[in-house]
């Protein structure tokens, strides 16, 4: 089928590129020319305006947007008056589901349907295929499943879930209709929030084991440092490629998230290429705000989301806040952290 694709970015190019490759017609636009140029090399309209874009689509038109969620309502500020009753309208980024609920009214409105696609897989999703949770009216996301399919992954992509009745839905396929507008969103939300807690779950681990050499380290000793009680039970140089490779294999913490990691560490062991700054695109905060409204308990999540303030140095203030207080009641004095060597 034919569908338009405005945001043609790490993820939009790539996934015009498997339409593409499915037989698909598709119809690009970005603000950026070159990106244009390189799927119209591949088969694609390439359109450099938006009245072009839409000039180039057949009604009732698919428009899918793959745009940063800060970057929606401005785009559908532009896009909606070119649109006619009928089109539909897919938002395939990280949107608050709060946001599509609001959109999905003001549409309609206009006779012009809303779907919220929830869309991981990332880069590798060109060959993968894309996991999709999708909210929006039902006969919509019907319309628009030829696209879901060819995004996805396909029922090859896993091994059958026991006890799964088959064909009960299209989830082994990789898309999932999860409800109305704005389920999509949410599950995703979700899901990243997931995401958070897991990857961290993995980076304080590995960080234990990279720091199982204790033991063969001088610490100071003085009022201000907690002693080692035991050095002889940290003497272990871990080979932290070595363990991440063994634990992709039989292990019960395996996953796409666990060889990523091993292949990064592959190709550098110590990291050294990154500082550590975590950033959060706001499903997680999202994630633990609904679960303060639900009263749902998410201490993990939770956790997770704080460190990523942390990593970004927005803890400092507090930290300092608590040297003056050590300060002040103990007279003790800060100690200064040496500086890591590049490689440490």
């Amino acid at each position: 089928m034919q569908i338009g694709m405005i945001g043609l970015g790490r993820m939009g190019a790539s996934m015009v590129t498997r339409l593409l490759r499915g037989s698909h017609e598709c119809v690009v636009h970005d603000r950026a020319p070159e990106g244009i140029a390189s799927l119209v090399a591949l088969g694609a309209t390439g359109a450099a305006s938006l009245q072009q874009f839409v000039d180039a689509l057949r009604a009732p038109r698919a428009v899918w947007l793959m745009v940063p969620a800060a970057a929606v309502d401005g785009v559908l500020e532009q896009l909606t008056p070119l649109l006619q009753p009928g089109d539909i309208v897919v938002d395939g980024g990280n949107s608050h589901y709060h946001d599509d609920l609001r959109r999905a009214s003001a549409l309609a409105a206009s006779g012009i349907a809303h779907v919220d696609v929830g869309t991981s897989g990332g880069v590798a999703g060109l060959d993968r295929g894309y996991c999709l949770m999708i909210g929006g009216e039902d006969e919509v996301v019907r319309h628009l499943a030829p696209v879901f399919a060819t995004l996805a992954p396909g029922a090859g992509s896993a091994a059958p879930t026991p006890g799964r009745r088959a064909g009960h839905g299209s989830a082994d396929q990789g898309w999932l209709h999860c409800g109305p507008h704005g389920a999509g969103h949410f599950v995703k939300m979700v899901h990243n929030g997931i995401e958070y807690g897991v990857m961290a779950a993995y980076a304080e681990g590995l960080n234990i084991l990279h720091h199982a050499n204790a033991g063969l380290r001088d610490h100071a000793v003085d009022a201000e440092t907690t002693p080692l009680r035991e050095p002889a039970h940290y003497r272990y140089e871990m080979d932290l490629p070595e363990i991440a490779e063994v634990w992709r294999r039989g292990s019960v913490i395996g996953s796409w998230l666990l060889d990523l990691t091993a292949a990064a560490l592959a190709a550098d062991p110590k990291l050294a290429g990154f500082e550590g700054r975590v950033s959060d695109s706001g499903e997680g905060r999202w994630t633990v705000q609904a679960a303060i409204d639900e009263a749902v308990p998410a201490p993990v999540l939770s956790a997770a989301l704080y460190g990523r303030f942390g990593s970004r140095g927005d803890a400092d203030f507090a930290n300092r806040v608590q040297s003056a207080m050590r300060h002040e009641f103990g007279g003790h004095v800060e100690k200064t952290a040496p500086r890591p060597s590049p490689g440490s």
